[in-house]
This record gives C-alpha cells, structure tokens and sequence, in this order.
C-alpha cells in the first residue's frame, strides 16, 4: 500500500514504473529498428508524451485535433490517428508544423485536399485487419485509395496503418499473439501488393499494446503506436500482457460504509473508475478494477459516486481505510480525472494536470 495520505478518490502515478514501461517498449522498438509512435490518447498527459519522446518515440499519435492542441508540444511529429471529413478542422491540421493523418475513403482525401492550401500533407491509408471498425477492407480498396492520394499533388502517400484492437476482446495470451501475427503480416502482404502495382510504401504501422510487441516482429512492419503501456491496467494483466508489478496507474479510495458482512462501499463509483471493461470488451475481468492485496474482492457494481464491493466472510474491511485500485481501463479513467498525482517511494514528488481531458473535437 502507498505511503502516501491523500483526499480520496485520487488517482496516483508510481513515477518509476511509469519510466519503465516507457523505457522498455522504447528498448523493444530500438532492438527491432522499428519507430515508436505512441498513442497519447492513454494518459493525455503532457509530462507523459515529453518522457515518451524523451525516451526515443520518434513523434505522437493523437485521436483528436483538440487532443493534439492541448498538448502544448508545437515541435513534435504528429500523427493524427482519426478520419477527417470537417473541412474546418481540416483546415486546423496546418497550423501543426510536422504533422501526417489518415484517410479510408475518397471524401477523405477530397477534404484533406481542399485543406491543403499548397502544402504537402503526409497521408497513410487504414487498413482495418480484423477489428471491424474503420479502415479499408479489401487490395482493390487500398489500391484505389492509394491512386487517389497520389493523385492530388499537395497529398503524400505516406504509408499504411491498423488498429487490431480487437485483441482486447481475446481470452487468452496465445489469442493476442495470434492476432498480433496477423495484423503484422496482413500488413506486409499488402506491402507486396502495393510494391507489384508501383507503389512505394515508407511506413508499415501498426498499434494496439496488447500486439506491439508481436506485429513489431513481423519483418517489414516499420512503426508500432502503442498507448496504454504507459500505465497498463486490469485488462493488459488479464491479457497476460502485464504484471500487477508493471501497472503505473492507480485509485486510491476510502471504504465509507460496511452495510453488512461481506459489503462495502467506497467513494470510488463510475465518475471515476468508469464503466468499463475493455474497448472492445473482454470476458477476463471481474467486477470494475482490482483491489491490491485483496484478490478475493470483487468491484462489483458502481454508482456515480459510490462503489459496491463483495467479498468472502473471512475478508474484514474497515470503515476509513484506504484502498488501492488498479482500473480495468486504463484510459477512460484518467479522462475522467482533472489531475494525477505522482508518487516516487510512496511520497508525493509532482502534480500533473490531464491536459487533454474530455477533448473529443
């Protein structure tokens, strides 16, 4: 348990295990000679992304242009990971000096090209490997879409990109790296067909951090855009893609009630812990977060304001004390927060503002 005496519902960064996640997926990047691009969208922190480019990333992927602009960070290389078809906020992208997007349909590059104004725009093309989402399914799609781009003389076609998010909904560790094989070298398939039709393409990108370090090995992949490695959190353990030990991120929270035996209620509910379990969901965790040193307690329901928890006879949990939750999902939780509190052998070292809280535009 930290050390740590905080107001509670807080939610509190271990600063060493934050730097090394950080540093081992930067070391994981560097030995297979791929780029790093990792995906803000986990901590929408900015001491977090100047660590991450601090460490060797070589730029940041974004959702959002009001996510990149809170950053603050107007030297570093951008991706923006999200399909732009407002012509006003593709107007917004040009104030970004190195900054490249994606598109997966011909009003996409339609709009990007009226945006331009001359300037060369970097573009890859989403490939959708499984996760259903967006992103083009077929060669004859790619190919289209990839003669389009080249098409317009202020567009670049910069590459290809994928988001096998759908490694999240798995049910075991040999599942993800399946689907990490996959994504990695439908990827560089497609690179082939490509390359046969006259086409070169620079950058090979994949994400997800369940798959980084899976796809990243396929050879020809050239970029991985993991996000929730910074912190990890209950799924990435469910996954077998962490350990409790690697996970960064926690809530501390105040048992206020023991209604009965086996109940307790805590100040944590869904305005801070979320109502989540997985992205895309996952059968492998119980209840809403895990309760360090108490693995038999399960987060059972949550209100706004308040958590329900459920646990064997044998398991006393007193008024006043202070628990430490690991969140399911990692993301949505520090959405939620205003600021984090950062903790270095269990004393308060910083303050970080979320900087990019609830930019959704």
């Amino acid at each position: 348990m930290l050390a740590v005496e905080l107001e509670t519902p807080a939610l509190v960064v271990d600063l060493d295990i934050l730097k090394a996640n950080i540093a081992k997926m930067a070391d994981f990047a560097r030995v297979h000679g791929l780029k790093l691009r990792p995906h803000i969208k986990a901590h929408k922190i900015t001491q977090i992304a100047e660590l991450q480019l601090e460490y060797g990333a070589c730029g940041l992927t974004t959702s959002k242009l009001s996510e990149t602009e809170a950053l603050d960070l107007p030297d570093a290389d951008f991706l923006l990971a999200y399909q732009l078809v407002d012509p006003g906020k593709a107007k917004r992208l040009f104030q970004f000096p190195k900054i490249s997007t994606l598109v997966d349909s011909s009003k996409g590059v339609e709009v990007l090209a009226a945006a331009s104004r001359g300037r060369k725009l970097p573009v890859l093309v989403e490939v959708d490997t499984g996760l259903g989402r967006a992103g083009v399914r077929t060669r004859e799609e790619l190919l289209a879409l990839v003669e389009e781009i080249k098409r317009v003389p202020s567009l670049e076609f910069a590459g290809i990109l994928t988001h096998a998010g759908h490694a999240y909904s798995a049910t075991s560790f040999q599942e993800v790296e399946k689907i990490g094989r996959y994504e990695g070298e439908a990827m560089v398939e497609l690179v082939g067909f490509l390359q046969e039709a006259g086409h070169r393409v620079e950058t090979v990108s994949v994400g997800s951090t369940p798959t980084a370090k899976i796809a990243g090995q396929v050879p020809g992949v050239t970029e991985i855009r993991p996000g929730n490695y910074v912190f990890n959190d209950a799924i990435q353990v469910a996954l077998g893609v962490a350990e409790e030990k690697d996970c960064a991120l926690s809530v501390l929270s105040t048992v206020i009630s023991t209604p009965q035996r086996g109940r307790a209620i805590i100040d944590a509910g869904s305005k801070v812990l979320a109502l989540d379990k997985g992205a895309h969901g996952t059968s492998l965790v119980q209840g809403f977060g895990m309760v360090k040193g108490y693995p038999s307690v399960v987060i059972e329901r949550l209100s706004e304001e308040h958590g329900i928890l459920s646990f064997p006879p044998e398991v006393e949990l007193e008024i006043g004390q202070v628990l430490e939750i690991i969140p399911n999902h990692a993301c949505p939780v520090v959405n939620l927060a205003s600021d984090v509190c950062v903790v270095q052998a269990g004393e308060v070292v910083d303050l970080w503002f979320v900087a990019a809280r609830g930019k959704v535009q």
